[in-house]
């Protein structure tokens, strides 16, 4: 098989939520899509302008057929997904509320449940410049747990990078200090690792980015995002800093998949440590403005030029605010 950037790897879910405007009731229309942490990302990368493939495993059902299809549309290669002749296509519904969006997730005994350390072996015949996995995966069951270690511990999928998206999800965890001690380690072991600032600091207490680099002193790059504010980029060239995009929120469940996919956009292109950030930022602030955990975005090459318009207005425009101020304080003669 041919090579692809980026190859993800965990459970996709058939995600239902409300149309615009409406909630999780007997009077609401419903919309049905692809959800995973994962394969949200391959999705975005390929709309990005990169090769991706995602591994996992759905059930025989019209409910896996609508992920593999919909995923497969949307430029993502499907070759290495499992069809599971007796278990099911988890599903996840949406309530979005005003104060937020509640999500229920029915995923217990699915089909990608029972994936195994095994199943690398066969995903191999994928090489990908990277592999990005998440901490999700690793809280469904023991054996997923197991396939994430071997992936971040034994690297069978070598020399690909190994990237990783904390996700903590306290709910599939149970046990706040197990979560605690097994993202961290896996997190230590990875070549990349995305995290929220507030995340960290309810896993491991830590207060801003630095302490959480403090913290996790193992991965190459170390991307703390801080929600509306900013993300922080650790890297082997130094420390990096951009502002948060400001948007109007509509649903926020999947900006995180997409940020980690701008991010890599700019890391498999090449780009510079800042324009890696806005590319996370860019792409996030779609998906945040989408009812779905997915959104339309244009070529790598297209937001970054909207992103070097942006940045070229903003300059003038502090040019002109400073010049104006320069001028107001002018002595009269």
């Amino acid at each position: 098989m041919r090579p692809v950037d980026v190859l993800a790897i965990g459970e996709t879910m058939v995600m239902v939520t409300p149309t615009a405007g409406g909630r999780l009731d007997a009077d609401s229309s419903f919309i049905l899509r692809p959800g995973g942490a994962e394969s949200n990302v391959a999705a975005l990368l390929a709309q990005l302008g990169h090769t991706t493939a995602w591994a996992g495993a759905v059930g025989r059902d019209p409910l896996g057929d609508l992920v593999v299809d919909s995923l497969r549309a949307r430029g993502v290669d499907v070759g290495l997904v499992h069809r599971d002749d007796e278990r099911p296509t988890a599903v996840y519904f949406k309530d979005p509320t005003a104060s937020g969006t509640s999500v229920y997730y029915y995923r217990s005994g699915s089909a990608a449940s029972v994936m195994t350390a095994a199943d690398v072996a066969g995903w191999a015949v994928r090489p990908a410049r990277v592999t990005h996995i998440s901490g999700i995966t690793a809280a469904i069951s023991p054996q997923c747990l197991e396939l994430t270690r071997h992936i971040v511990y034994d690297r069978p999928l070598r020399p690909s990078v190994v990237s990783f998206d904390v996700n903590h999800r306290p709910r599939l965890w149970g046990s706040g200090a197990v979560a605690a001690s097994v993202l961290l380690e896996l997190a230590q072991r990875a070549d990349i690792v995305f995290v929220g600032r507030d995340e960290a600091a309810a896993l491991w207490g830590t207060t801003d980015a630095e302490s959480v680099r403090a913290l996790l002193d193992g991965p190459t790059y170390l991307i703390v995002k801080d929600a509306a504010i900013e993300a922080v980029g650790f890297t082997p060239t130094g420390v990096h800093r951009a502002p948060s995009l400001p948007v109007e929120v509509l649903d926020a469940v999947g900006a995180g998949d997409a940020f980690a996919a701008g991010w890599l956009s700019g890391f498999l292109d090449g780009r510079d440590e800042v324009t890696r950030l806005r590319l996370g930022h860019y792409a996030a602030s779609r998906v945040l403005m989408s009812p779905a955990d997915l959104a339309d975005l244009p070529p790598a090459d297209e937001v970054v030029s909207l992103l070097a318009e942006a940045e070229a207005e903003a300059e003038a425009e502090r040019e002109g605010g400073e010049h104006h101020h320069v001028a107001d304080r002018r002595p009269c003669h």
